[in-house]
């Protein structure tokens, strides 16, 4: 069982999850306007493994009998002028995440809601990937700069990303 505060935190949590989603749904589009259709399928994966995150959360939530509650999203940002600002901001974004679980994190320590920091781990250690492949991501785009030949190579080498759904998740969509 947990209590009504962490139960409002993790639900907050999971609409910021679902937001997370859009955003990158929002970048796939932009890249693929920009003909960058490599990087469109990075963050359309990105996007698909945001919704196995916003579906955790919801589950979880769910399972602990908890009637989740859906906000009102702000407006996603739809327009970046390069590949490079993309992934500056998705970086930000997902600095953003990291704080969020850790205070998830340690409000479950606080609250002594074991589950929970259970169920959190996961997303602690998940957090540490995202950061980094972004990471990797910019030093490339910065090494490369204005060459579009270099931005077409790393642009083609996103687009091996390919979506491995988490044992047992839910699986929103499939990509043909």
């Amino acid at each position: 069982m947990i209590s009504p505060k962490m139960a409002d935190s993790l639900n907050k949590h999971m609409n910021l999850e679902l937001f997370s989603a859009h955003l990158y749904l929002s970048m796939s589009s932009c890249a693929n306007e920009q003909g960058l259709k490599g990087a469109a399928s990075w963050f359309l994966v990105q996007y698909q493994e945001e919704m196995i995150h916003f579906m955790k959360f919801y589950r979880y939530l769910v399972d602990q009998g908890i009637n989740v509650t859906f906000t009102a999203g702000k407006a996603v940002p739809n327009s970046y002028k390069t590949l490079l600002e993309m992934f500056e901001k998705t970086l930000v974004h997902e600095q953003l995440i990291t704080s969020c679980i850790n205070e998830l994190t340690e409000q479950a320590v606080k609250e002594k809601d074991h589950a929970s920091q259970i169920f959190l781990q996961w997303f602690v250690t998940e957090q540490i990937e995202e950061e980094n492949n972004d990471r990797d991501i910019i030093a490339k785009l910065k090494l490369v700069g204005n060459n579009g030949q270099g931005v077409l190579m790393i642009d083609s080498e996103l687009g091996q990303r390919v979506f491995v759904p988490v044992p047992g998740a839910t699986v929103p969509i499939q990509v043909a």
